[in-house]
């Protein structure tokens, strides 16, 4: 189904993730309206582009590292998929969000990146989505979305390990309608500059889909996570599951392989 779409990556919506991960120095000189504001989105997947943005790279259970050895890590979030509206002028005016799943938005950590998305694909099956996707009755305080924690682990040599902090989704810096109108303000207005560039223009040369996969932001690292860089043999799970209704949750499961 997102084959169609574009995909987006929020960067720096949960406190403390980007210092975990080593990448705060790459927006030093990003300018934001508060101090917990995310500081930009990124392209991972642009249907029809030529460049390795053009490779869809969603799998739902494997997870392969590129040929040359790479510092990748999990990032657990949360993945939304909105209906975009258009005005005349066809900026977006509106997202309507219809429905939600986990999401391993893998990184590569690496100096020398001009672009955040030059770290987040590389080829098919670097990324993840859970097994299902939940309507979201409401984007605001009290929906459904409200109730849903996300965590992580690692699964090395036979042993589980916590991978990301158990967080309640609450716990994102920008949610419901205040990320709503941010994500409009920055596909439309986002600059190409440091390490983000011009969401507008990936709109355009996609022809304006009418629906958009956000991955809103990874959670912070717990110990084994923020020290461990993923290997061949290891199972990633990404789970988010209802604090009211354990037994209700969204799982992905990825073996992960390295690329032949």
């Amino acid at each position: 189904m997102l084959r169609n779409y574009i995909c987006l990556g929020v960067a720096g919506n949960f406190a403390h993730h980007l210092e975990q991960a080593g990448e705060a120095g790459d927006f030093v000189d990003v300018e934001v309206d508060e101090a917990h504001a995310p500081k930009g989105i990124f392209p991972f997947y642009l249907p029809g582009n030529d460049g390795f943005l053009g490779v869809y790279p969603i799998s739902k259970d494997t997870l392969v590292l590129p040929r040359e050895e790479a510092n990748a890590q999990v990032e657990p979030e949360i993945g939304i998929l909105f209906a975009v509206a258009y005005d005349e002028r066809k900026r977006v005016k509106d997202l309507k969000a219809l429905k939600f799943t986990v999401f391993n938005d893998t990184t590569i950590r690496k100096d020398g990146a001009l672009k955040i998305s030059e770290k987040k694909s590389w080829h098919e099956n670097s990324k993840g989505k859970g097994d299902i996707w939940i309507d979201i009755d409401r984007f605001e305080k009290g929906g459904v979305m409200d109730r849903f924690r996300l965590r992580s682990f690692l699964i090395r040599d036979g042993v589980k390990h916590e991978y990301g902090v158990d967080a309640p989704l609450t716990g994102y810096s920008y949610f419901h309608g205040k990320l709503t109108r941010w994500l409009v303000e920055k596909i439309n207005n986002q600059k190409d500059a440091g390490p983000l560039e011009d969401i507008s223009k990936h709109f355009k040369a996609c022809g304006y889909p009418d629906h958009l996969f956000v991955s809103i932001g990874a959670t912070a690292y717990a110990p084994f996570g923020e020290r461990n860089y993923l290997k061949e043999g290891d199972e990633v799970i990404v789970e988010a599951y209802d604090a009211e209704n354990p037994d209700r949750r969204i799982v992905l499961r990825q073996q992960v392989k390295r690329h032949a």
